[in-house]
């Protein structure tokens, strides 16, 4: 067996060089290129140009030195650590994918990409039986040389377009969305033709099973992720959430999948990125991950992994190579036919197959165009199989360079003339409304139950509503948790089985065996879990105790929110359509503003209530007028309507009490922040006297 052989010390300290001298100079002209309204991406990208053989280490020895790997094995650790920030940045792009959105537009999706791949592989065709012999790696192989370019000219950049995407802010957007989609079909297809070419190269022959071996490698790769993939990722983060404590976890886990899905994929002969996209679609579809681990995900990719990425896509240009007048005009030319086919063969396929406009049809065609660190790859390909000659090498990469360097400054000018219609414009504000909102946050809710003779109590009516209502807005899981004693371990089951069907939202039931059902509850709610639902009994008449001991505990206890429902009632499939919100501008308060509009069906009525007491100078009727509008100007950030009133009465308590008792409301919601530091539960009087005296059913939700 042979030893592990570790690089030597200068291939280590280049190696180390190289990654601060690119991350440095990425970020900087990153930064240069937004000071000029242009994605970070464009910097990133010359900044391998300013640092290669184009310009300082061409024109000072030294820095070529350290700067370009001078080894074999130095080229090998560079590519290692470039090929981790592209695998990041496609996870991070996965995860931000909205399938959903996708789906409604798949029409448009294949029309942009069928019309990126024909016309651009035609001219490709065409120039690539133009080109001049003697540029040829083997003039024999004309029609290899042909197809491979023509496959190279169809192939657009994830990568590339996945950042200028972020940095436009287009994510979310319907275009976005589009042309990540029509993206992956166009790269799919290429990377087929591109293992077609490949193997028409090593066998000198094209046949059937060469043919038949490549498809049948891309229906593996999506059939295997659809289902197995899917289903390791869903049991992975469960297993994960629910058996280890600890920080970072689901990050690791995230990670981990994605490294394991590229290499399936290159174990294809696939490209590693296109398992990282897609376990990155799979995680993001799921509701169990939380917003923490997407955020330092995030951080990850886009501020350390990803510049490495682009700057040394860039530091592979060579622009000296081509500087003879002929070599010079033909990488013109190359650029022109590389850029001519892909924005008009999208513009066409947008206007024609997908009935798009002007200028979305264009934003499509200039997305496309970037072709990346891909192209460089499809060429180094190319090269190595002696398909391409340097010369033809060095063009095509200055080609990739130039077209990755033209996309984003042109997809910035068109997006800038394509207006959202009304469902894109009302979408994109519902979810910045909700992105920053407590609402928006809620994505793993854990609801703790005592196991009944009959899971169809009107409170567990409520809670199944309240998150039917949620799931609406966004993906989120339930998990619906028991604690029972051995022998009631089955009988637990079997009921927390026949409560799932209350919910419309993804459930999952745990039943844990334990004495004490407050401390197996709370080591659960430890688990990443946003929110806590309990259902309380009313309170009884001169009680300490709010709502029992247990849930008092619960309340208190919490490492996350908890949402206390209190029913009343016996009326199967609640649905309240008047929902009152008592607020006085406090930050509970506005809460409980967010989730009483997320719960309004449309045809539900939410008032906003604030009483000015008689007893006190600090709530003046301005103060009102701010806090009201404040609430309206909420309700219509979500899409919502929402009359607001100002009571005067001696205490807040009373009036919201009569006017309650005026308008008969089905639901009251509160928001408030439990007192710590005393055994009894606090949460406010105002609260606690509504809890107890309102005659209608009240949700409080602890912050």
């Amino acid at each position: 067996m042979d030893t592990f052989v570790a690089a030597s010390h200068d291939e280590v300290l280049q190696l180390v060089i190289q990654i601060a001298a690119l991350l440095f100079t990425a970020r900087l002209l990153g930064a240069l290129a937004q000071r000029f309204n242009q994605p970070s991406v464009v910097g990133e990208i010359l900044a391998g140009v300013v640092l290669g053989p184009s310009l300082l280490s061409g024109l000072f020895p030294v820095i070529e030195t350290w700067i370009i790997p001078q080894t074999p094995v130095q080229g090998s650790l560079l590519e290692a650590v470039a090929l981790i920030g592209v695998m990041f940045l496609l996870v991070v792009t996965g995860l931000e994918t909205d399938l959903g959105l996708i789906r409604r537009k798949a029409a448009t999706a294949l029309g942009v990409a069928v019309g990126g791949l024909v016309l651009p592989f035609a001219t490709g065709l065409a120039l690539g039986y133009l080109i001049p012999t003697d540029l040829l790696a083997e003039q024999s192989q004309r029609t290899v040389f042909a197809l491979f370019v023509a496959t190279a000219l169809s192939i657009s950049a994830i990568p590339v377009l996945a950042k200028v995407l972020i940095d436009l802010d287009l994510m979310r957007r319907n275009i976005g969305q589009t042309l990540l989609a029509a993206g992956m079909i166009d790269d799919i297809t290429g990377w087929t033709m591109l293992g077609l070419v490949t193997a028409l190269a090593s066998a000198n022959s094209l046949t059937v099973g060469s043919v038949t071996q490549t498809l049948g490698k891309v229906v593996l790769f999506l059939l295997v992720t659809a289902t197995a993939g899917q289903w390791i990722v869903k049991n992975g983060l469960a297993f994960v959430q629910d058996r280890f404590r600890g920080q970072d976890r689901i990050l690791t886990l995230v990670v981990v999948m994605a490294f394991a899905w590229g290499a399936f994929t290159q174990a294809l002969r696939l490209e590693p990125v296109l398992g990282a996209f897609a376990i990155g679609i799979l995680f993001g579809a799921s509701p169990r991950v939380p917003a923490d681990a997407i955020r330092k995900l995030e951080a990850i990719a886009l501020a350390l992994f990803a510049p490495i990425f682009f700057g040394v896509a860039g530091l592979k240009v060579d622009i000296g190579a081509i500087f003879e007048p002929r070599l010079l005009l033909l990488t013109i030319v190359v650029i022109v036919i590389a850029t001519f086919g892909k924005v008009v063969g999208a513009y066409a396929g947008a206007r024609l197959l997908a009935g798009q406009d002007h200028w979305a049809a264009l934003a499509y065609g200039s997305g496309l165009n970037a072709r990346g660190a891909l192209e460089i790859i499809i060429a180094t390909i190319g090269l190595s199989l002696g398909i391409l000659s340097q010369e033809m090498f060095s063009i095509i990469v200055v080609m990739a360079v130039a077209t990755s360097v033209m996309a984003p400054i042109a997809l910035r000018f068109t997006i800038s003339r394509v207006e959202p219609d009304e469902e894109e414009r009302r979408r994109l504000q519902v979810e910045a409304a909700l992105k920053d909102s407590f609402v928006g946050s809620l994505r793993r809710v854990l609801i703790p139950v005592r196991a009944e003779a009959t899971p169809f109590g009107f409170t567990r009516e409520m809670q199944a509503t309240i998150f039917n209502r949620l799931g609406t807005l966004h993906n989120m899981t339930i998990t619906l948790f028991a604690v029972a004693a051995p022998e009631e371990r089955q009988a637990a089951i079997r009921y927390l089985t026949s409560l799932e069907n209350l919910f419309d939202t993804s459930v999952t039931s745990r039943v844990v065996v334990s004495d004490d059902p407050v401390s197996a509850i709370l080591r659960e709610a430890e688990s990443d879990y946003d929110l806590m639902v309990l259902g309380a009994p009313a309170p009884t008449e001169g009680s300490e105790e709010l709502f029992g001991r247990p849930i008092d505990d619960l309340v208190k206890l919490s490492p996350c929110p908890t949402l206390i429902v209190r029913g009343v009632g016996e009326t199967r499939n609640w649905r309240p359509q008047k929902i009152l919100v008592p607020t006085n501008g406090t930050r509970a308060s506005r809460r409980a503003a967010e989730l009483a509009f997320a719960l309004a069906a449309k045809d539900a009525e939410v008032e906003g209530l604030h009483v000015v007491t008689t007893t006190t100078v600090r709530t003046r009727d301005d103060i009102a007028v701010d806090v009201t509008a404040e609430l309206e100007e909420m309700a219509g950030s979500l899409g919502r309507y929402s009359q607001t009133r100002i009571r005067h009465h001696e205490t807040a308590e009373q009036g919201i009490l009569d006017y309650v008792a005026e308008t008969e409301p089905d639901l009251i919601v509160l928001g408030t922040g439990v007192r710590a530091g005393t055994a009894r539960l606090h949460v406010g009087p105002r609260v606690e006297y509504l809890v107890r005296h309102a005659p209608c059913s009240v949700i409080v939700i602890n912050t």
